[in-house]
């Protein structure tokens, strides 16, 4: 069984975060690779205070008229978040993304302090490379190799 700490290293390469007073146009340059599709907004102590998708930057963007395209992150963020901790089991998280419909989800510790993002993708490869030394395992116990 895995945890999310056994892959954190992954998890803290796609890490991108700003400042709830950052502005919007911040947080969309920051989201311009294609390994990152998650921003976590931090608050002055720098604990997780939401997330804006690129689904949420295209969104406002196509509204913008005047100013509105240099609004504070803070206002287009999504408050109410889905997290998990290291040491979490990492088949109940993919329970959670797969529930919710999610593609990314913070990491952050015990004090929401962002540590990282998992990506469903990595979840599943994962989860497949887990099971499939399980069943390595169970198959050289069932032949006898290494277990005398």
């Amino acid at each position: 069984m895995l945890t999310v700490q056994q892959i954190l290293p992954s998890v803290q390469e796609k890490l991108v975060t700003v400042r709830a007073d950052a502005l919007l146009i911040d947080a969309a340059k920051l989201l311009n690779g294609p390994r990152q599709n998650l921003v976590i907004v931090c608050d002055d102590s720098g604990k997780m205070a939401g997330v804006i998708t690129k689904t949420d930057i295209v969104s406002r963007i196509s509204h913008c008229t005047g100013c509105s395209c240099t609004m504070a992150a803070s206002h287009v963020m999504t408050r109410e978040v889905a997290f998990c901790h290291p040491n979490d089991w990492l088949h109940e998280v993919w329970s959670i993304v797969k529930q919710r419909g999610l593609k990314n989800i913070p990491v952050v510790d015990r004090d929401t302090v962002p540590l990282g993002v998992l990506n469903a993708r990595d979840m599943v490869r994962a989860l497949l490379e887990d099971t499939e030394h399980e069943e390595s395992l169970l198959r050289d116990y069932v032949v006898g190799i290494g277990y005398r």
